[in-house]
């Protein structure tokens, strides 16, 4: 009969340290036969919804969290069990087997077996307890010495050392310390004379923003009851924490309580991470705006020949389209567009390629989704790439790559019947062109009053590195190049 062992699959980082992410929903359920690099969930970081593949082949023994939770990274989602002859550990975190040395929950409750492994032992196991004591050492040996770093799924990043748990928590095993002999150490200190760090780990389990936002609210989380995994104190717990432990009066909250005249949901997701750089970009580069309305007329009748060719048949051509070449063309003469200011390093970052971000309303927010290497392709290349970009967008399955690595962006506010605005910097970027709806209006043509169709471009930049005459000089290409397709001769 062949042996079996537990193997736990921890939440890997996902791309440029991403602290957590959420759980959308599982592929499979407990009991369920998986194949190596079978998608088993997806789940959503601050930039992407990311299907997740199994590191095992093996039966899922449990799934420790359920859709809708935000899991931190490097904390256990799911176990397998495996064939022990061939199970290699190709995940990113130790096996079950290699858990021994894990210290035993102050509390000493029992946990469910395969139960949430923030209830489970600490530090890098992150594993769940049956007893609330260590998990017991393999018949082969394999925890007799402490937990050393596994090799981890390709792509997903180095292999994070988390304690499961958001609050430091007592760790009394020194280097060259039998896991064996942790319990009787333990057993050893008397229960008057706790560790000097055991106060920190008696505190309520939340995490930094929670308890920023108890500080902010005046809240004692000493009184708050969690409802998230092991007890964890969430936001929602903070914000729907009545005050009666403490004889204050409660504040309803919630559409039973307000009659429905409210509804509050939670800032997570793709619209945490906006509100956050939105925030970080306005307040850290000085932003200037400026606008120019131009006749776009040739542009648009230019759109209409380029359809009906057959060398762009099968192409999906926008205004965007040729607003974007337009931008890719103009930049070779304004560079200082395409930079970037180095805070730490003070220095000025001029990128001698384009990565072109494309901001996409998509139903989970705003995404700035970039195109790398934009002033590199032809035309019906770049019409290819902005098509499957903004699909891929919509569809919610932006990669974490695709999202990060901007150097000038395009927000197309003219599909909203929008003319005008002052767009915020994507962070990291010197400017942002806005384009606004194109319209049929009165113009000046050879001192005529004729119906032209008409655009405004806004352009916002980050004056540390672009000066108003620069951009004031990119503003009037993009509008020559856009009022008259023809002008594209003088700047090549």
């Amino acid at each position: 009969m062949t042996a079996t062992m537990i193997k736990e699959f921890r939440l890997p980082d996902l791309g440029e340290g991403l602290t957590e992410s959420e759980i959308l929903s599982w592929k499979v359920a407990v009991g369920d036969t998986v194949t190596l690099n079978q998608v088993i969930a997806e789940v959503e970081t601050a930039k992407a919804v990311v299907e997740l593949p199994s590191p095992f082949a093996g039966v899922v023994a449990a799934l420790h969290e359920q859709p809708g939770s935000v899991v931190e990274v490097g904390k256990p989602i799911v176990s397998f069990e495996v064939d022990d002859a061939g199970a290699s550990n190709g995940g990113n975190g130790p096996a079950a087997g290699d858990q021994a040395a894990g210290e035993p929950e102050s509390t000493g409750e029992a946990q469910p077996t395969g139960g949430s492994g923030s209830n489970g032992g600490s530090g890098s196991n992150g594993g769940s307890a049956s007893n609330g004591g260590p998990r017991p050492v393999e018949a082969s040996g394999a925890a007799a010495s402490p937990a050393k770093r596994e090799p981890n799924l390709v792509g997903y990043g180095a292999v994070v050392e988390h304690t499961g748990r958001p609050t430091r928590r007592v760790r009394a095993q020194v280097q060259g310390e039998t896991p064996q002999a942790r319990p009787t150490e333990a057993a050893r200190e008397p229960v008057a004379t706790p560790h000097p760090e055991a106060a920190t780990a008696e505190r309520p389990r939340s995490t930094p923003p929670v308890r920023k936002l108890a500080r902010d609210l005046g809240i004692d989380l000493q009184l708050v009851p969690g409802t998230g995994p092991g007890g964890l104190i969430t936001r929602e717990d903070v914000q729907n924490f009545t005050g009666e432990a403490v004889g204050t009066s409660a504040v309803p909250t919630g559409p039973a309580a307000t009659g429905e005249r409210e509804t509050r949901s939670p800032i997570k997701g793709v619209r945490k991470f906006t509100a956050a750089a939105m925030v970080q970009s306005a307040f850290t580069a000085p932003h200037v705006t400026e606008f120019l309305t131009i006749d776009v007329t040739a542009t648009m009748e230019l759109l209409t020949r380029l359809k009906a060719s057959k060398a762009f048949e099968g192409y999906k051509l926008t205004p965007l389209t040729i607003a974007a070449k337009a931008v890719l063309i103009a930049l070779r003469n304004n560079p200082t567009l395409n930079s970037r200011w180095d805070e730490a390093r003070q220095e000025i970052i001029q990128f001698n390629y384009v990565n072109l971000g494309i901001a996409a309303a998509t139903p989970r927010g705003l995404t700035v989704p970039n195109i790398k290497d934009a002033d590199r392709l032809t035309l019906r290349e770049l019409a290819t790439a902005l098509s499957e970009l903004t699909d891929t967008a919509r569809a919610g399955k932006t990669s974490p790559s695709d999202l990060s690595g901007g150097t000038i962006s395009i927000t197309n506010i003219g599909v909203f019947g929008i003319d005008a605005g002052t767009p915020i910097l994507n962070p990291g970027e010197a400017a942002i062109v806005a384009l606004g709806a194109v319209r049929k209006a009165p113009w000046v043509v050879d001192d005529e009053i004729a119906v032209r169709q008409v655009m405004s471009l806004s352009l916002s930049f980050d004056h540390r590195l672009v000066d108003g005459e620069q951009g004031s000089r990119f503003l009037a290409d993009l509008g020559a190049i856009l009022s008259d397709p023809a002008m594209v001769l003088t700047m090549v």
